[in-house]
């Protein structure tokens, strides 16, 4: 596929570029009916330049300019990526145009967004050279030049120079030189149109379209210094001659300026200079709109202007009106940067300190402050369950920071000062932004806020603050902008721009608030929970004070061994025996008290349940215990081996809920958020390390840190290992190992012979003789009926058969299964690697042909189930080699379900 196939043009497009070829068209076709095929190609096949050229054909404007996408878009879409702003150029676009200037530069030692102001002039280290202005012709030698000439080099004069005041001091010296005039004043257009312009206050900008002088009464001896000292000259739209000129876009030649009716004597008696003549035209842009207002005032030699003046002057004003616009532009341009730079500081200021509301809510307010110069700013948090109130009210003032406190303030005045809950209250509510100059002639305040206080409200600016998915969570307001101006337009971009870090700050500081009490909460559970689950100190120490008979009074070497006729403590004993005899007590220095603890504490975390309880957790010890010493593998595992082993088959199912893995995740339980695979054995290895790390059960405090490591890693293996989706992972790997002869010295095999031999203890009962089977299956079902129960009646599913009641009856044909498909195989494997282990064989498939003759009696077999000459069923499929590993999904499912170890 050619490259521009990928890239975004479009097939139309290209083929009629191109000449039509039909062998294109239809490979395009092709292309359209088989998307999936094209979306693994460009995954595949894309190049950097090939997703870089699609994403601007895609998404850059045609315009000129870049812009960015709207931060409300799509608003509705669901999840936080979906608000995210499309990217409309990559980085290296901006290459292309020579900006390399690092985003980030440092001031006083702080990382900022900001330029300083030795970059703004000439780059101090000199690196940058300053670059070489034009030189200006002398008025002498302009005079020289004949009319063309002298207009195209005043025009060169003005075409480069992109500041807004030294754009229009040359014009204004230009144009008097061209004309011959004393002297110039120049207008330029503020405001919005339609709204007229009335006198306001200094440094109060326009509500509608009114004339400002940039630089007035300019002379050929005038510097640019000088004219920027005079004070600026507001001229309401349509006022005066100046007025009458940007309103009709007409010139207006005066001879004599004192017989107009629109000349204004004030201006002379202002400034002490006599106005005669008088010439004033408009500037227009390359849209006709006038953008500003020239003049000329006293021709030399006290003559009027004539009709070629206005000719020449209207020339030289179209290719000024294009230097102002491009003036403009650049100005715009440059202070958009500003804003950006401003705004990201101000976000980093923000996100730097998010530990505590407080200081999150101190830093928005001292740079809000800073920012919009007011004399009050207040940040009011929304009250989670109630829009209307607020639960927490910070302010600050301005002279806060000069205070006489010893120490620097990290956090702001909270609830100093009243707060006019009418107007708050209404932008809490409704989310929209109030602006008003008078607060005393707005209904929605109440002016009793001010009484008995020193502060008056006058001007107030009050918007919302949402956290990012747009819901409410605070009010900023500002109070009386300095020199008593309004809030402006401008002000309110800026907070709402800023009010959207503030949101995230904000909510970010909830979000680690409530983690950080959550963890404190969980720390003190978690002491609570240890002291209530560890076994007392009187417990240990009456298991102490008993005697420890010997395995073989326990009958612990025995693969037959039956729990039935000992009671609780004899249980611990015998685990004591256990530890005794694998030498486990002398060679990790355990203190006999600290392990008569431990294990009581053990026992005591099995919860009441049916089958997964301490019994259960004790026979599959008492069957690691007999493989062991009987197999003698403990040479092979050795001592840490051996005791992580033991310590796994206690713990492998502490806190089991008489519910699988399955279950915790159809209930979304907290467990199944916290592990996505292997839920309940994660659950049983942090209980372990919980009760070993209590106090009077460090049963490892006096193993050295690289045993207790290996102790840990080892332990977490086996009882993960338990989980019966680990044993089908693990197994296949591990029959290869037996048929090829393993190698215990291998890392890898030793590995695979723990986790097999932790599922083959873990299913121990299914080697046992028949009372004890059968016993142990009606416990194992009593438990799997109890989930069913539960999942029919509050989760409103159907359970599996061997969790419904309702197959009961299907229940020895299960077993079969369960037998054939997971516990002949392994029980086969280890019987290959130790002669001592065929009694397990043997044990299954003695059980195996009760639960058929179970089957039988019940008519579960179909009718043409015969037992063949082996004494096997032949509808039943038995693997019975150790590679054996291709078993059916189906069966699979249901074996792990019936399977007594299926968490």
């Amino acid at each position: 596929m050619p490259a521009e196939g990928v890239g975004g043009e479009s097939g139309l497009h290209r083929l009629h570029r191109h000449c039509y070829d039909p062998e294109y068209a239809r490979m395009e076709a092709w292309l359209d009916e088989h998307p999936d095929f094209v979306q693994d190609y460009f995954l595949r096949k894309a190049t950097r330049q090939v997703v870089d050229s699609w994403l601007v054909s895609h998404a850059t404007p045609t315009s000129s300019s870049v812009e960015l996408s709207s931060p409300t878009h799509n608003q509705s879409r669901a999840g936080s990526g979906a608000t995210t702003p499309v990217r409309k150029i990559s980085a290296h676009e901006f290459e292309r145009g020579g900006l390399l200037k690092p985003m980030i530069s440092t001031i006083d030692g702080t990382p900022t967004f900001l330029t300083s102001s030795a970059e703004d002039q000439t780059q101090a280290s000199g690196h940058s050279p300053t670059p070489v202005r034009r030189q200006r012709r002398s008025r002498h030698e302009l005079r020289q030049l004949d009319e063309k000439e002298l207009i195209f080099e005043l025009v060169k004069d003005i075409c480069n120079e992109l500041e807004v005041r030294s754009l229009c001091h040359k014009i204004l010296q230009n144009v008097s030189m061209l004309l011959h005039a004393d002297r110039g004043s120049l207008f330029l257009v503020q405001g919005e149109k339609g709204g007229g312009c009335t006198p306001l206050p200094p440094g109060q900008a326009p509500r509608g379209r009114c004339l400002v002088s940039k630089l007035f009464d300019v002379c050929s001896k005038s510097t640019l210094v000088e004219m920027e000292k005079k004070e600026e000259i507001r001229i309401p739209w349509g006022t005066g001659i100046v007025g009458y000129v940007a309103e009709s876009g007409e010139p207006v030649n005066i001879p004599d300026a004192y017989e107009d009716d629109r000349f204004n004597h004030d201006i002379d008696v202002l400034t002490g200079y006599k106005t005669r003549s008088l010439l004033c035209m408009p500037i227009k842009d390359i849209n006709g709109d006038v953008i500003g207002v020239a003049q000329v005032i006293n021709k030399i030699g006290d003559t009027p202007f004539t009709q070629q003046d206005e000719q020449i002057f209207s020339s030289y004003l179209q290719f000024c009106g294009i230097g102002l616009r491009n003036a403009h532009l650049y100005e715009k341009s440059q202070l958009e940067v500003k804003r950006n730079q401003v705004l990201l500081d101000l976000a980093r200021m923000i996100f730097e300190e998010q530990s505590t509301i407080e200081h999150v809510v101190y830093r928005i307010l001292t740079h809000t402050q800073s920012l919009i110069q007011c004399q009050r700013v207040q940040v009011l948090l929304v009250h989670e369950g109630s829009k209307g109130s607020f639960s927490r009210v910070f302010d600050f003032e301005a002279n806060d920071l000069n205070g006489d406190e010893g120490e620097s303030r990290t956090s702001p005045f909270e609830s100093r000062f009243p707060i006019n809950i009418g107007i708050t209250g209404y932008v809490a509510t409704t989310g929209e932004t109030v602006n008003i100059q008078n607060a005393y002639e707005d209904p929605r305040f109440d002016a009793s806020v001010d009484e008995g206080t020193c502060f008056q409200h006058k001007g107030i600016l009050c918007m919302p603050i949402k956290n990012s998915s747009g819901h409410i969570v605070g009010v900023i307001q500002l109070i009386n902008k300095f020199n008593d101006l309004p809030f402006t337009k401008n002000d309110e971009n800026f907070v709402e721009a800023f009010a959207i870090f503030c949101g995230m700050g904000i909510h970010n500081t909830h979000m680690y608030e409530r983690a950080v009490v959550a963890i404190a909460k969980q720390s003190v559970t978690l002491e609570v929970l240890s002291y209530h689950a560890t076994a007392s100190l009187e417990d240990a120490q009456r298991i102490k004070s008993l005697r420890v008979p010997s395995s073989a009074y326990f009958g612990l070497h025995d693969f037959g061994f039956d729990d039935l006729h000992l009671d609780d403590d004899q249980t611990i004993t015998a685990c004591v025996r256990m530890f005794l005899d694998l030498d486990l007590v002398e060679r990790f220095h355990m203190d006999y008290e600290v392990l008569c603890r431990w294990l009581l504490s053990v026992k005591k975390n099995y919860r009441n349940v049916t089958y997964h309880n301490w019994r259960h957790a004790f026979n599959v010890a008492q069957m690691m215990f007999a493989i062991l010493t009987s197999t003698q593998w403990w040479n092979i595992f050795g001592e840490i081996e051996c005791l992580a082993l033991i310590i796994a088959c206690l713990c492998h199912d502490l806190d089991h809920r008489g519910t699988n893995n399955s279950f915790q995740i159809k209930a979304s339980s907290p467990l199944a958020q916290l592990y996505s695979t292997s839920t309940m054995e994660h659950h049983h290895f942090d209980q372990c390390i919980m009760i070993l790390n209590s106090p009077g059960n460090q049963l490892l405090s006096n193993v050295s840190p690289d045993e207790y490591t290996r102790v840990i890693k080892v332990l977490e293996e086996a009882i993960l290992s338990t989980d019966l989706a680990v044993y089908f992972r693990k197994r296949g790997a591990f029959f290869n190992v037996v048929q090829e002869g393993p190698h215990w010295g291998i890392e890898e095999h030793r590995d695979l012979l723990r986790a097999m031999s932790m599922t083959v203890c873990d299913l121990a009962a299914i080697t046992k003789p028949w009372e004890v089977e059968k016993r142990v299956a009606e416990l194992v079902s009593s438990e799997f009926f109890e989930q069913g129960d539960i999942e029919r009646e509050e989760l409103n599913i159907t359970p599996i058969d061997i969790m419904n009641r309702e197959k009961e009856d299907q229940l020895p044909l299960m077993q079969v299964g369960f037998i054939d498909s997971i516990c002949l195989p392994i029980y086969e494997a280890f019987a290959l690697l130790s002669d001592k282990l065929e009694v397990l064989v043997e044990g299954v498939r003695q059980n195996r042909e009760h639960w058929l003759q179970i089957a039988e009696e019940h008519k579960l077999l179909p009718a043409n189930n015969e037992k063949d000459s082996n004494d096997n069923v032949t509808t039943i499929s038995k693997p019975n080699t150790p590679d054996s590993n291709n078993i059916e999904n189906t069966s699979v499912q249901n074996c792990r379900a019936s399977s007594p170890i299926a968490d």
